[in-house]
């Protein structure tokens, strides 16, 4: 297990929640390059499929021509355009997926230095609910939890009690 720092603790939640809901024998899809923690997936005994770095928005042929049971998105939806569409070619009926929550104290996350590192959308939960329903998922579980900072100020005391990321498991009800 991972030490319970952030962002450990995400990573530890994330990881509880994965197991509790898909086996080891089940291969994810995740998208994304290979990332901290794919590589946790890996070393937990899954077995881990990830993009090659293509523009998800414009690119989705490894959605559709690799072979997987499951697909996951960490904290990745809230920098894609249009994420409806890549779940319409999710070929996958299981999937977990985590966004950052949109706080209302804090403007949306924008990189300074690297202009891919930029979130598009910043959900409410309700948001990615409505995407999930749409696309023909239903909602089996999820759990919300904060994302504490060591700083000092109005902003960081809010985040210890405000929930920051959003953590889903649904499956496909119809297609």
């Amino acid at each position: 297990m991972y030490e319970k720092t952030y962002p450990s603790k995400r990573f530890n939640i994330t990881l509880d929640f994965l197991k509790k809901h898909i086996k080891t024998s089940e291969t994810i899809f995740d998208l994304g390059v290979p990332n901290p923690f794919s590589k946790i997936m890996e070393a937990n005994d899954y077995k881990v499929i990830n993009t090659k770095g293509e523009d998800i928005d414009v690119n989705q042929t490894a959605l559709q021509i690799e072979n997987y049971e499951v697909f996951t998105a960490f904290e990745i939806f809230e920098h894609l355009l249009n994420p409806f569409t890549v779940l319409e070619n999710v070929k996958a009926d299981k999937i977990l997926i985590s966004i950052p929550l949109r706080l209302w104290f804090s403007p949306a996350y924008r990189s300074k230095t690297d202009m891919w590192d930029r979130h598009y959308h910043e959900f409410e939960d309700w948001q990615l609910d409505w995407l999930l329903e749409k696309t023909g998922f239903k909602i089996i579980d999820h759990v919300k939890f904060t994302h504490p900072v060591k700083k000092i100020g109005f902003r960081p005391i809010l985040r210890f009690f405000t929930p920051r990321y959003y953590l889903v498991y649904a499956i496909r009800e119809k297609r």
